[in-house]
């Protein structure tokens, strides 16, 4: 499981080093390859290859004519890319999705339990003070047993 924020930087050339505690994760359980993608173009999502290939095992179980798995496949296709960890721990992020989700410079990586998640520290930031967990959110939580 991936959990927790680390804060790290996308260089100029678009690679991001894997903050270590991810890494070292990353190294016991999964290996260098991984899928980069994202679901709305404001947040890279960075799977393991493990992981995304568990992803596209379900989508082959739905029907190629269902409009949402078209439109899933569509939008993860057009922002991802293979990737792969090189020497130092760095992974690059598709140009396409760094200008998209403004993952340059300053970023954020958190844990999204079997991927993680890389967003633009401020607007990240901002948005966590614009829509802060309330208690709506709480009881919806609660009543799918969390």
């Amino acid at each position: 499981m991936f959990r927790g924020n680390h804060p790290a930087r996308v260089d100029e050339k678009g690679r991001l080093k894997l903050p270590a505690e991810f890494k070292r994760r990353v190294d016991e359980a999964y290996g260098p390859q991984f899928y980069v993608t994202s679901k709305d173009g404001k947040r890279a999502e960075i799977y393991p290859l493990r992981e995304w290939e568990k992803v596209e095992e379900k989508l082959a179980g739905i029907p190629s004519m269902n409009p949402s798995k078209k439109k899933f496949l569509d939008v993860t296709n057009y922002y991802g890319q293979m990737a792969e960890l090189d020497a130092q721990g760095r992974l690059t992020l598709p140009q396409l999705l760094r200008d998209s989700a403004r993952v340059t410079a300053e970023v954020v990586v958190l844990g999204a339990q079997t991927y993680l998640e890389v967003v633009n520290h401020d607007d990240f930031k901002a948005k966590l003070e614009a829509e802060p967990l309330n208690e709506a959110d709480l009881a919806a939580l609660a009543d799918l047993g969390l």
